[in-house]
């Protein structure tokens, strides 16, 4: 693997970004179709959710919607690294995470931080998903973020 075309690199960071935009905005359907033949897995958690309905789903059903329609978050992707096989049509990402929130009851911080590693497939119509694994490292007051409880849950799921 090496660093690929600029092209290349720059279509899979805008598809990182696409997902931290759509989960931001409760776009669901397109988290969905960012995922539409992709895999996501968490760590510590065994299985994997696979598709658009399944992956829209998931978010539909773990993700606090506020009275503007969003989810009242900011997700930021940083420290991405990318490798690519121009030849293969693959690459792998990796990448850290942090989501701030505010909501009327909540001041604006840092609820979740932790890290991405994507896998990415090339196909006839451009670059896409083939897996996001997600790792969580920190968790704060996510109870305006998601409808479960995030700590409780990496307790009994510790990666």
């Amino acid at each position: 693997m090496g660093a690929g075309t600029w092209e290349s690199h720059h279509a899979i960071t805008a598809l990182m970004y696409r997902y931290a935009e759509c989960i931001d905005a409760a776009d669901f359907a397109g988290i969905g179709a960012l995922f539409a033949n992709a895999v996501m897995t968490n760590e510590g958690v065994e299985g994997e959710i696979a598709g658009s309905d399944a992956i829209r789903h998931l978010y539909e059903g773990t993700n606090r919607v506020h009275a503007d329609g969003t989810l009242r978050t900011r997700h930021l992707t940083a420290n991405v690294f990318v490798d690519i096989d121009e030849a293969a049509g693959t690459a792998t990402a990796r990448s850290a995470f942090v989501v701030f929130q505010q909501t009327e009851t909540l001041v604006l911080q840092p609820i979740v931080t932790g890290r991405y590693r994507d896998r990415f497939r090339r196909d006839g119509t451009g670059w896409a998903f083939a897996q996001r694994h997600i790792i969580v490292d920190h968790v704060g007051e996510v109870r305006e973020h998601l409808a479960f409880d995030l700590a409780r849950f990496k307790e009994q799921h510790p990666g």
